[in-house]
């Protein structure tokens, strides 16, 4: 795929969310911590469980693009495991239910409205480190992933999979909004 194409792609999915995020500030408290059922996250719950991994992936993907001596290239080519993780992420119509590691999980966790500004925060940043990734190469600079110490993903991988994990727990936050 065109490296500049998917940046951009990038982000306009993290302006949104951004966005949203910045929608939700004007919502009664009550509104931002309903949820469905006793096992289900509320909106602040669905934003903080992104805080928690942008904790991980925002200062890694940052630290791989520091220290690269790469340049730019047209082309980005998306690893098999990277891929897979990343598609992974994609809202679906009906998505498809994962477990989330505990230490991840916010859920009946005490919370307001600072996780509100801290994602918008982090998507401040994480359109700060796709402007960046402008000028290297997201084939050859890797970053580690936050279940495992031995697995390394292309950068444009890392970039796609966080992003798209915020785009499926935005839209979870978004039809709660609606009811």
């Amino acid at each position: 795929m065109n490296t500049q194409q998917l940046i951009d792609e990038l982000k306009s999915i993290t302006q949104d969310n951004l966005n949203f995020a910045e929608k939700l500030l004007n919502q009664p408290d009550e509104k931002l911590n309903f949820r469905f059922s006793e096992k289900s996250w509320s909106i602040l719950e669905c934003l903080e469980h992104l805080n928690l991994y942008g904790k991980f992936y925002l200062p890694e993907i940052r630290k791989s693009i520091q220290n690269s001596d790469t340049t730019f290239i047209e082309i980005f080519s998306s690893g098999m495991l990277g891929n897979y993780f990343a598609k992974s992420m994609l809202p679906k119509q009906k998505l498809n239910k994962m477990k989330t590691f505990r230490n991840m999980n916010p859920i009946h966790s005490n919370l307001d409205r600072k996780v509100l500004n801290e994602f918008i925060a982090q998507q401040k940043q994480m359109t700060q480190l796709l402007n960046d990734a402008g000028k290297v190469n997201l084939n050859a600079i890797k970053t580690g992933i936050s279940i495992s110490g031995f697995i390394r993903l292309k950068l444009g991988d890392t970039f796609r999979f966080v992003i798209y994990h915020n785009l499926r727990h935005v839209e979870q936050a978004k039809k709660l909004l609606q009811v």
